[in-house]
């Protein structure tokens, strides 16, 4: 016990170490967790399901079980109970619209099963996404390297369209993952041929196109559902296209052969986040990004 007093005391100083050196993990944490805490879902039932998958999300990408299997010869099983049990027990006391009940209760039960259900060594099998465009390269290229978590995270956001606070809060998280898409530069003879094939306007419509496809399932499914607060629906549509569209020209505003990435930030995050609030000003600075983007592009190809 004694061991395991000092391994929690361990998590406990890592976690505010986490926080303290990396905002861009803590704020965001931080936002969805108060989010948690006041979130109020159709049914009880839904609490300890949606907490019991975060539970399972951590659990599937741990690292360290080898190593508790070293240190925690007899008790592994227990410590990574216990560290589940302590994430979900967190998350469904803190919410203020929870009432404990059975069901909250049972799921201790599956967490137990968790302890027998260690995360593959050897990587799962990605997808190639052939049927994808080339000119989606950017897209291509982050699903093959992100497979499972992107169709997972799909269904999730398929899923939102169930309430509207759930299509917000799932629409938050996406916002992490469209950073990432563009957030690689590729090299500038890549950059040459692509756009002596096509425009910066072409792309950015390309793009755009793309991207609304994958979100009509939600549009729809949340129409279909809560045709009565559509209006929740028009603005999460000028939101999401106005990031993206911040996202995609800042890659090519900044962009520099000499540079793999554009090195987004939670800075750029939290600007760009209020900027599609507003909206009238994202679609500011989403023309001042395109043609700052169309000149740094004519350096590489010309005009």
């Amino acid at each position: 016990m004694h061991k395991i007093f000092h391994h929690f005391q361990f998590r406990f100083n890592q976690s505010f170490r986490i926080f303290n050196f990396n905002p861009k993990v803590s704020l965001p944490i931080f936002l969805v967790f108060g989010a948690l805490m006041i979130v109020k879902l159709p049914q009880t039932i839904f609490y300890p399901l949606l907490y019991f998958s975060i539970v399972l999300v951590f659990h599937i990408n741990r690292k360290d079980i080898p190593f508790l299997k070293k240190i925690f010869i007899g008790n592994w099983r227990l410590l990574i109970f216990l560290e589940s049990a302590f994430i979900y027990t967190l998350f469904i006391m803190a919410n203020i619209n929870y009432k404990i009940e059975k069901f909250g209760l049972l799921m201790f039960l599956a967490i137990v099963l968790l302890c027998f259900l260690q995360p593959k060594s050897k990587p799962f099998p990605t997808l190639q996404w052939n049927f994808i465009s080339n000119n989606l390269f950017e897209w291509k290229s982050y699903m093959r390297k992100n497979t499972w978590m992107f169709i997972l995270t799909y269904i999730i956001l398929i899923a939102s369209a169930y309430h509207r606070v759930s299509l917000i809060l799932c629409g938050i998280f996406l916002l992490d993952y469209l950073s990432h898409v563009y957030e690689n530069n590729e090299n500038k003879e890549m950059l040459e041929v692509y756009f002596k094939k096509i425009s910066l306007k072409e792309k950015i419509h390309k793009n755009v196109f793309f991207f609304n496809a994958l979100l009509l399932p939600t549009y729809l499914g949340f129409l279909v559902l809560n045709f009565d607060e559509s209006l929740y629906l028009l603005y999460y549509i000028f939101f999401m296209n106005c990031y993206f569209l911040l996202i995609l020209t800042r890659k090519y505003k900044l962009y520099h052969h000499h540079e793999k990435a554009n090195y987004f930030s939670i800075v750029v995050f939290i600007e760009y986040f209020v900027y599609s609030m507003l909206i009238i000003p994202a679609l500011i600075m989403i023309r001042i990004n395109s043609k700052e983007a169309q000149k740094n592009i004519s350096k590489y190809v010309g005009n």
